[in-house]
């Protein structure tokens, strides 16, 4: 083969690995839709808590881990160690942030205290009234959430 011919091959292989690349979404795009509005995700409170003492407790600034880009804070050690062990049952859907607005296709900011956990999953919203209405039709409501989701992931405007 000559050398323009392979020249050209490696051009054209270089070119298609680019625009496949390209195509595909961003890991990091993707890992920095978290709800860290006020400087650490959940607000501070511990991702742990909500299910071990099924309410939202403080985290402390002397116990964080970083999972995502994120900051979390933890009650205890022995909390930040069970995150550690696995922290994807953890963390809030959507990103932490409202579940109803994402299912409305909107993000918007929380109130630590409006949560619920549902089938292992954290589920974070702006109050206790739109926690509520997320869970008059909970199957519906987060299957129309997690529709949005890929879209409101990389909203910049947060409700607040």
């Amino acid at each position: 083969m000559s050398l323009v011919k392979q020249s050209r091959r490696f051009v054209l292989a270089g070119l298609a690995m680019g625009l496949a690349a390209a195509a595909l979404p961003s890991q990091a795009a993707e890992d920095v839709s978290f709800n860290t509005t006020y400087g650490l995700a959940l607000r501070g409170f511990d991702p742990v808590g909500y299910f071990t003492e099924n309410r939202a407790v403080k985290g402390l600034p002397t116990i964080t881990t970083t999972y995502k880009g994120a900051i979390y804070e933890f009650a205890s050690d022995a909390n930040k160690a069970t995150f550690l062990a696995n922290p994807e049952k953890y963390v809030p859907q959507f990103g932490g942030f409202c579940a109803w607005a994402t299912s409305q296709g909107y993000k918007a900011d929380i109130d630590p205290h409006a949560f619920a956990v549902n089938d292992g999953k954290l589920y974070v919203n702006f109050s206790s009234f739109f926690r509520d209405k997320f869970h008059e039709d909970l199957k519906n409501n987060t299957a129309k959430a997690e529709a949005n989701w890929a879209k409101v992931r990389t909203l910049t405007e947060i409700a607040r």
